[in-house]
């Protein structure tokens, strides 16, 4: 027998083993879709289950969840929350805020469990979370600069607090019983990542740089000692950095909320007139599409605090002269402008 031929057979076993692991998957994911149905069939929207469902409107309607959360706990109940009004402020706990407090205490213990008892020559368990580390810590590193070092920690745990929130949603019965409901599909769960992202990223720049000099990068009055020209770009521009700020918190969740609850509303509709074999195919499209708005909303959040803490006071005045200088018709320098 050739050496060619011993590397293909040699080759050839783990080919097959994870041909067969892709078919038990989908197969799985088919005979859980379909447990699923039996277990919790649809039923009309207001009505008790046992109810009959016509197909396929009612199946469609029964699988969509409304952009309000459910409430599972009202911590108020003598008072009502306002109906109709467009913030409203009710205490209670809602499906998607249990949901993510058991995200957190999966992604805590199971953290926990895997570095626990870490040893020099690491365990099966210990050797992908330091994998996983290792490659997010060379990955935001990577995008942001040696500054970013510092909040890797930050940037992990976003990521995987965001994965773990978007990936829960494709598994029942969370979707299916009014208790349990992906928290990224909840606007209020998002605002309320991005508003501690917006939080840590202001925090590390009046820390870095200090109040006068953070406060600077939006109102630089030193650019007047360039001139009266200068002076006015320079504040023209850092207003409307300032207000750039408070888009980001914006942008951050309803980018991720948007993504992930229209995700939910396809599964939902292809689920309902298929059953089963054709949502496998978006199943895994949908999972790759949480990864990834999970990894947008940890970058940006690194990549904020990285700009956060870099004082741009000198590239500020350079392009502040630069723009008088055109207007003037003269080089930065001072010189005649040349065509």
């Amino acid at each position: 027998m050739s050496s060619d031929q011993v590397a293909t057979d040699a080759v050839a076993p783990p080919r097959k083993s994870s041909r067969n692991r892709w078919i038990l998957l989908i197969v799985g994911v088919v005979v859980l879709d379909i447990v699923a149905l039996i277990a919790f069939p649809p039923f009309p929207k207001g009505e008790q289950p046992g109810v009959d469902c016509p197909f396929p409107a009612c199946f469609i309607q029964s699988a969509l969840e409304f952009p309000a959360p459910h409430t599972v706990i009202d911590l108020a109940p003598s008072s009502a929350a306002e109906a109709g009004g467009l913030v409203t402020f009710h205490p209670a706990i809602s499906n998607t805020l249990l949901t993510m407090w058991i995200v957190m205490a999966i992604v805590v213990i199971g953290s926990a469990l895997l570095v626990r008892g870490s040893k020099l020559v690491p365990g099966r368990g210990q050797n992908v979370f330091e994998f996983v580390y290792e490659f997010l810590s060379d990955f935001g590193i990577g995008l942001a600069g040696p500054t970013a070092r510092p909040y890797i920690p930050i940037f992990l745990g976003a990521f995987l607090l965001v994965l773990f929130d978007n990936w829960i949603g494709l598994v029942p019965p969370v979707g299916k019983i009014e208790e349990l409901r992906a928290p990224s599909s909840d606007v209020n769960i998002t605002i309320g990542m991005a508003l501690v992202s917006f939080v840590i990223f202001h925090v590390e720049g009046f820390r870095h740089l200090g109040v006068g000099g953070y406060l600077g990068k939006f109102f630089p009055v030193y650019e007047f000692r360039n001139g009266i020209g200068a002076g006015i770009i320079a504040m023209f521009v850092g207003i409307i950095e300032l207000m750039l700020e408070f888009v980001k918190p914006v942008t951050l969740s309803m980018r991720l909320f948007g993504n992930i609850y229209g995700g939910e509303v396809a599964l939902g509709v292809i689920t309902s007139l298929t059953i089963a074999i054709f949502p496998v195919a978006l199943l895994l499209l949908d999972g790759m599409l949480n990864a990834i708005q999970a990894l947008i909303f940890s970058v940006l959040t690194l990549v904020f605090i990285t700009l956060a803490i870099e004082s741009h006071h000198e590239e500020e005045g350079h392009i502040a002269e630069e723009v008088v200088a055109t207007i003037d018709g003269t080089e930065p320098s001072g010189l005649p402008a040349t065509s």
